[in-house]
């Protein structure tokens, strides 16, 4: 791709808590220090019971939970990060021994912990505004059904959060109005089931069409064509992905876009310019969230991929052939690549291993999702330090401190983490404001396509592959080419960051188990699973387990995350269970295998 010159001056953060009584107490319900202290009181203008009166405060209800969505992608160490380092990927800061991820680890790892408590807040907001839905007099059914339908929406789209990164979790579906200490877990196989029965009903609620950033029927089949697949109903999930395919969508298959007339670029780098994921050309877009930096409060966010993705290119290790600093955080190059943490350690196998198919290494690749319009590559990093003697020239990896290093500076798929502050912007550069994909018609082809698989219909899988890789000028595959394993390469060079890959590799872990492939059963899950066995094979660093100075360790029960041992301890009349595998699992009682009237305990 075009660098830039460094010799001119142009350029081309829900507090954290603990599922327990206070957490119960402060979040899920407001209670006064009466001596009345188990009658709710309002305590200020934005209580449920002063907002939810009308059709605009359920609105403005339906507005928070839209705003929470955005905590997976947006903001300082968020959960798609979280998702990454614990996928095939690479790994996270703090993350390269997963020994260190228990139920009461002081330093939480990245919010492997806190995600549990945190999301249980999100879903918290959808019930008040289900469980209040009727609480006023509609004029019109559909008004109170969209907004019904989009609650549940939310709703089910973090119990699957949930489900996909611990498992086995308490089902709540209506809105707590007292402290609670009775929680018990429930299968997450019962929390699917109900959250695919809320979503059949979601379908028929939402609109044809919507405004970008807002829910529609497709959207909710999208998610649907998703729920079947980790259900295991793979004709359901065909038939829900069809519907979308055959919808009012296209695959880009033309320039568009922002940079349409800049030949130095290609489609794949249009496709995925934050101006243009909502335009009306592009055709593609399903579910977008939306950031602007000129926009409403509620649409202002950072997406500091340049900060989490990039890697370390001007950290003081980096010299030049004197031994002196080479990178400095200053500069066109500092404003393009950011102040990079590099909070997620990309591994080789993405940088390279990945495009080498058909022949070809990802220097000739024809797949324009690692082209050089698309790739920074490390050789492309220049010395930007006008002191010295290398001044624009390229790094040298003979000159790092040490060799251990030269994995510090993995190439960047800069079409996909660069989200540019605005011209006039002067702070430190770690992503700026811009729309991001959710949902989109490549990833619906590939949902159909696993579906097919799963089903044996090999032949019709690869021709749903074969639509995204025509696309992106890839060769074609064949259905002999066709495997879970190949699947899953072909979604990381199609949906890295926009997949949540540590929840996706957990649901085709599930299926297998559950279906008894490849070796694979529910009954050790913990032990003996597919989600382990892709990580070993595909990530470098777990895959060679110690890399310079540092050992890279994980076992397959980190599948699912440990549960915070205060949630299950103060929990003192009910049961949480513990993830298999981790310290307290011995007291553990089988899951509640079906949810009753939205959850509520009832007397045995």
């Amino acid at each position: 791709m075009k660098k830039i010159n460094i010799s001119t001056n142009k350029s081309h953060l829900f507090l954290y808590g603990k599922f327990v009584c206070v957490f119960l107490t402060a979040v899920f319900m407001q209670f006064s220090c009466s001596e009345d202290f188990l009658k709710p009181v309002p305590l200020s203008f934005y209580a449920p019971e002063n907002v939810y009166v009308d059709k605009e405060g359920f609105e403005a209800g339906l507005i928070s939970c839209k705003r929470m969505v955005k905590n997976e992608l947006y903001g300082g160490w968020n959960n798609q990060q979280l998702e990454y380092a614990t996928s095939d990927y690479g790994y996270g800061l703090n993350l390269t021994d997963y020994t260190k991820m228990t139920p009461s680890s002081q330093a939480t790892v990245h919010d492997v912990l806190g995600m549990f408590s945190k999301t249980y807040g999100y879903i918290k907001d959808t019930n008040v505004i289900i469980s209040r839905i009727d609480n006023i007099e509609w004029d019109k059914e559909e008004d109170r059904n969209f907004i019904l339908a989009s609650a549940m929406f939310y709703r089910a789209w973090w119990y699957y959060r949930l489900i996909t990164s611990y498992g086995d979790v308490p089902y709540i579906g209506y809105e707590l109005t007292e402290a609670r200490l009775d929680f018990y877990t429930h299968s997450r196989w019962a929390i699917l089931d109900k959250i695919i029965k809320d979503m059949e009903f979601v379908k028929e609620w939402l609109p044809e069409k919507s405004e970008p950033g807002e829910l529609n029927r497709y959207v909710a089949l999208h998610f649907l064509a998703k729920l079947y697949l980790a259900n295991s109903e793979y004709d359901k999930s065909i038939s829900a992905a069809t519907e979308v395919i055959n919808g009012p969508y296209e695959l880009m298959t033309q320039r568009f876009g922002a940079d349409a007339d800049n030949p130095e670029y290609n489609l794949i780098w249009d496709l995925h310019r934050p101006v243009n994921k909502s335009i009306p050309t592009n055709k593609e877009t399903i579910w977008n969230l939306i950031d602007r930096v000129d926009g409403p409060d509620d649409t202002k966010a950072w997406r500091i991929t340049m900060r989490g993705f990039h890697s370390q290119w001007w950290w003081p290790w980096v010299l030049d052939s004197e031994g002196k600093r080479a990178t400095l955080p200053e500069g066109p190059q500092y404003k393009a690549l950011g102040r990079a943490n590099s909070d997620v350690y990309q591994s080789r196998w993405v940088s390279y291993e990945l495009w080498e198919e058909f022949g070809h290494t990802w220097k000739s690749t024809p797949d324009l999702r690692r082209s050089d319009a698309c790739w920074w590559e490390s050789n492309e990093i220049l010395s930007n330090n006008p002191a010295s003697v290398d001044y624009g020239k390229p790094i040298n990896f003979q000159y790092l401190a040490n060799k251990y290093d030269s994995l510090r500076l993995w190439p960047m798929a800069y079409y996909k983490t660069y989200y540019p502050h605005a011209d006039d912007y002067q702070g430190v550069p770690y992503g700026g404001n811009g729309d991001s994909y959710m949902f989109r018609l490549g990833g619906t082809y590939l949902l159909r396509a696993e579906a097919y698989f799963w089903k044996g219909d090999k032949e019709n899988a690869a021709k749903d592959i074969n639509k995204v890789r025509e696309r992106a000028n890839a060769l074609p595959v064949s259905a002999a080419d066709i495997d879970i394993d190949y699947i899953f390469d072909e979604r990381m060079r199609e949906l890295y960051l926009e997949e949540f890959r540590h929840s996706e590799m957990v649901r085709v872990a599930n299926i297998m188990a559950r279906n008894k492939i490849g070796g694979y059963s529910l009954d050790n899950l913990h032990e003996n699973n597919w989600w382990y066995d892709r990580v070993k094979s595909r990530n470098t660093w777990f895959k060679e387990g110690k890399i310079g100075p540092n050992e890279y360790i994980v076992t397959p029960r980190y599948i699912f995350w440990p549960i915070e041992i205060q949630v299950i301890t103060t929990n003192t009349m009910g049961v949480i269970n513990q993830n298999r595998g981790y310290p307290g699992d011995e007291l553990n009682i089988p899951p509640l295998t079906e949810i009753i009237d939205e959850g509520r305990p009832t007397k045995n």
